[in-house]
């Protein structure tokens, strides 16, 4: 269970200093929330993995939320999912024609999860829980901090893994870290086992900065998004009949 409040469907910044201190910690869409968290074991592997998936993430999300912005008042409301599935598929393409063109090997080394960016949680849930509802100068810092957070969070857990399970940093060998010296590459942290250890203790720490607890303070059908249209209702930890 995510250690932090959910996020509200709709928020504005006081300043810009807040919109990254939202981003980065409050609302930490890796460490915070926990969305995105299959591409975040699969490509935090290795820090050059993990900072070409945060950068490319960013950027689709800046170009969406600004476009998603800016069509808000024109997409139909019963068709606005499609709508922004559409806008995001468009600007994936684009930035993986650059990432192939560009630094093909981090296009290779990503493989199936770089076009995978479509159906990322995350985007499209600025999408709708944000760029949808406010201005497209809000809209696009929301972006940008967003993704700054989700690459900040890939980069932490990337550069640990690869340091504690290969004895490298960004392909360069560690020379105090060999299999000769007193401290020697563990190969689990490479291994999904390793990776759902960083995760944990990453949140842990997210958590233990932000005084966080791990329990909602209000349990009921009040805080779920489906309350509308469900026939039971929660009081208390109760079923209400």
């Amino acid at each position: 269970m995510s250690q932090c409040k959910n996020a509200p469907k709709k928020s504005v910044f006081k300043t810009i200093g807040d919109a990254f201190v939202n981003g980065l910690i409050k609302e930490n869409p890796v460490l915070c929330l926990v969305l995105g968290t299959c591409p975040t074991m699969a490509v935090t592997t290795s820090a050059s993995n993990a900072l070409g998936m945060g950068a490319a993430a960013t950027l689709v999300l800046i170009c969406s939320n600004t476009v998603i912005s800016l069509l808000r008042k024109v997409i139909p409301q019963k068709v606005r999912i499609p709508a922004y599935i559409t806008i995001i598929a468009g600007f994936v393409t684009i930035v993986q024609m650059l990432v192939k063109a560009f630094v093909p090997e981090i296009d290779k080394s990503l493989g199936i999860f770089l076009p995978l960016i479509v159906v990322n949680c995350i985007i499209l849930g600025r999408a709708e829980m944000f760029a949808s509802k406010n201005r497209v100068a809000l809209s696009a810092l929301d972006g940008l901090t967003m993704g700054i957070g989700f690459t900040a969070a890939l980069l932490a857990m990337g550069i640990i893994r690869e340091v504690l399970g290969a004895g490298a940093i960004f392909g360069h060998e560690l020379t105090f870290i060999t299999q000769s010296s007193w401290l020697a590459p563990m190969i689990i942290f490479i291994l999904p086992p390793g990776g759902f250890f960083v995760f944990g203790m990453l949140i842990a720490l997210v958590g233990k900065l932000t005084g966080k607890k791990n329990q909602p303070e209000e349990f009921g059908c009040d805080r779920c998004p489906a309350a509308a249209t469900c026939s039971i209702r929660v009081k208390g930890g109760e079923l209400d009949a």
